[in-house]
């Protein structure tokens, strides 16, 4: 066969010639195979007893590709332009669609406002996952958490699949769950539970300071009521850490403490070399707003001089630091304040305190050296009747009302009452879901035995409606409840 070359166009494009495979310039045989050197003889005579039938037929069942096939089929390419850069174009453009969706961190304590926006949140598919996890131990080295949350996203997707999604819709909008996996640093700084939100264009999460029942739940919106036990409330407390050397006052609420910033005097030594005051000085207020009507500034009233002892010496010190507190923090409260000390001390402190809500139960022991997340959970766990006060006196409103017609534990009364603004208190039952539909505006109830693509949970939606209409919601164990029912209710008419 006569050598041939290949011409080039006015672009300097080389093309092979005309009527002729781009292998126009290589000895081929009858079959399309490119001639093989002698050496080579051995294994083609094995390739061709394998594949051919004969001299210049192949196997029916061997695939064969043109050497001429258009790689880039359904592409939109014209001559002369650039492949990487069109292959670079379209990655970005795909990468930047994927990536629209961050991943949103939501406070871990809500307010009314913020549960609002999650709870009204109307879309095509509304994903809640409810989880419990850890921040330190075996579960974190072990990647309990991640391998959990995974698992989740997988069942999302196979439930998906059932309810006849997309495949393409369903990546897209797991992909930031997929990312979140895939984030080492995430997975090591969590709190006791997380809650996480998927819809198209929507991911957000909380880092829930409590731990939640778990959850996975597909609906037209978001499932809310896990998040009851987080939204804020009034309740706080002060830990005040007092000895003999050290002084410190916190902040706490349901959720965890914090150290208040006021100077306090750290011994009886400061309290005199800052006030220039003996040992024996009791309590003087600069306004005299605390001290007996016959006291003056400066004044002493108490003990006359000498040598005052070690209680005495003690008594001084904590009054200083009794008085400070009153007039930085104290003085405009209402808060209980729970002492935490060497037992002797704490009578000692309490016959120099004016606050008028001490706790009646102490902390006795040393902490002057105690971290606070260890404080916090000994200081929480005796002020724990404090915090229960709300709901145990809704509970008891709920007895006290059984009789008059008020109250209902009947799910069919309660949901529609919730629609209507008719409740005050709503007890649920946790980890429990009443399935089905409610028409407002014809009052048309409908219950469903499970989930479907035309149900809701109306037990969350009766959950969201009570706050929405400015009345309390209360998540307890089924063994608090008032009735042995998946919810109940105190009606405000």
């Amino acid at each position: 066969m006569a050598k041939q070359t290949m011409g080039k166009d006015d672009n300097g494009v080389f093309h092979p010639g005309k009527g002729k495979p781009s292998g126009v310039n290589k000895e081929e045989s009858g079959s399309g195979i490119q001639a093989t050197p002698p050496e080579k003889m051995d294994e083609y005579l094995e390739v061709t007893e394998k594949y051919f039938l004969n001299d210049d037929e192949l196997e029916p069942s061997v695939p064969v590709r043109h050497p001429n096939r258009n790689t880039s089929k359904g592409e939109d390419r014209y001559k002369g332009e650039n492949k990487e850069e069109t292959n670079k174009s379209n990655n970005q453009t795909f990468t930047e669609e994927r990536a629209s969706v961050v991943a949103e961190q939501l406070p871990g304590v809500l307010t009314r406002e913020r549960f609002a926006e999650l709870a009204n949140y109307k879309g095509d598919c509304c994903i809640s996952i409810f989880l419990g996890s850890h921040a330190s131990g075996v579960e974190v080295n072990e990647h309990f958490d991640p391998i959990n949350f995974k698992n989740q996203l997988q069942e999302v997707t196979r439930r998906l699949g059932e309810m006849g999604r997309d495949q393409a819709y369903i990546e897209r909008l797991l992909e930031p769950g997929f990312d979140l996996v895939r984030n080492n640093d995430f997975w090591t700084e969590l709190s006791p539970g997380l809650a996480v939100f998927i819809a198209d264009g929507f991911f957000k999460y909380i880092k829930m300071p409590v731990v939640p029942t778990e959850e996975l739940v597909i609906e037209p919106s978001f499932f809310v009521t896990p998040l009851i036990p987080i939204m804020a409330s009034t309740e706080y407390f002060y830990l005040l850490v007092i000895s003999k050397q050290s002084a410190k006052l916190f902040k706490g609420d349901a959720w965890g403490m914090q150290i208040v910033p006021v100077e306090l005097p750290q011994s009886i030594e400061e309290v005199k070399r800052v006030s220039g005051l003996d040992a024996t000085t009791y309590r003087s207020s600069e306004s005299g707003r605390r001290a007996p009507a016959a006291a003056m500034p400066g004044s002493v009233h108490g003990g006359g001089g000498g040598n005052p002892d070690g209680k005495d010496n003690m008594l001084v010190y904590f009054e200083a630091v009794d008085d400070i507190l009153w007039d930085k923090v104290l003085h405009n409260e209402n808060a209980p304040l729970l002492l935490a000390a060497v037992e002797y001390e704490i009578p000692i402190y309490k016959s120099a305190c004016d606050y008028h809500n001490i706790w009646p139960v102490a902390l006795t022991g040393n902490y002057e050296r105690a971290e606070t997340g260890a404080l916090y959970q000994e200081a929480k766990q005796v002020m724990q009747p404090y915090f229960d006060q709300r709901v145990n006196k809704a509970l008891e409103l709920y007895m006290n009302n059984s009789a008059n017609g008020k109250t209902s534990s009947i799910a069919a009364d309660i949901i529609p009452a919730a629609f209507y603004s008719q409740i005050s208190h709503l007890f649920v039952c946790r980890g429990e879901h009443i399935w089905g539909t409610f028409d407002e505006m014809s009052n048309e109830l409908k219950f469903h035995d499970e989930p479907g693509n035309t149900g809701e949970d109306l037990l969350d939606h009766a959950v969201e409606k009570t706050l929405a209409n400015g009345g309390e919601v209360f998540l307890l164990e089924r063994e608090k409840m008032p009735a042995e029912t998946q919810l109940a209710a105190i009606m405000r008419f």
